[in-house]
């Protein structure tokens, strides 16, 4: 039987598959356009990886990398059934443990 939170939505700081929320794009934008940091500096101090940066400045280079990626079969090239059974599972009862403490 499925949870009831399951048909709620998570705000982007609940979610932790996000890792940078939209005002953090945003600052990085901002910082970038100064001059002062270099895309790997940013990612030091995001904590993310330099091609996030990457494709947060340029999203032409990122539509581009997911054009690629589906011609090479997409998110299924790296699909495990069981981990993926394991992670919905983990993300579910997160779900509804932020639901019973009425966070969603």
């Amino acid at each position: 039987m499925p949870y009831i939170s399951s048909n709620l939505k998570l705000s982007e700081k609940q979610d932790r598959r996000v890792k940078l929320t939209k005002d953090k794009k945003a600052e990085i934008y901002q910082l970038y356009s100064t001059g002062k940091f270099s895309q790997r500096r940013l990612a030091a101090i995001f904590g993310v990886s330099r091609r996030t940066i990457q494709f947060i400045l340029d999203p032409v280079k990122l539509e581009e990398n997911k054009k690629r990626r589906e011609e090479r079969g997409g998110w299924k090239q790296y699909y495990d059934k069981e981990s993926h059974r394991e992670t919905m599972k983990s993300h579910r009862r997160y779900k509804n443990k932020l639901y019973k403490k009425g966070e969603l």
